[in-house]
């Protein structure tokens, strides 16, 4: 796996990761379990989606 995501877009998928498993809680519903999706990708520095469509957001590595 190519690492395809940048510390800015990490941070990003992190906060709203975090908010959106937060708004789950609250309002008690299983959709809070979608903000896995975004920390889990942030946490292993790969989408697959960014892959899928040949994106990086990640500095390029001389």
């Amino acid at each position: 796996m190519k690492k395809n995501v940048g510390s800015f877009d990490q941070i990003i998928r992190i906060v709203l990761g975090f908010g959106i498993g937060i708004a789950g809680l609250i309002y008690q519903s299983w959709w809070g379990l979608i903000g896995i999706i975004p920390i889990a990708t942030a946490l292993i520095n790969f989408c697959p989606l960014y892959a899928l469509f040949g994106l990086s957001t990640s500095k390029k590595v001389k």
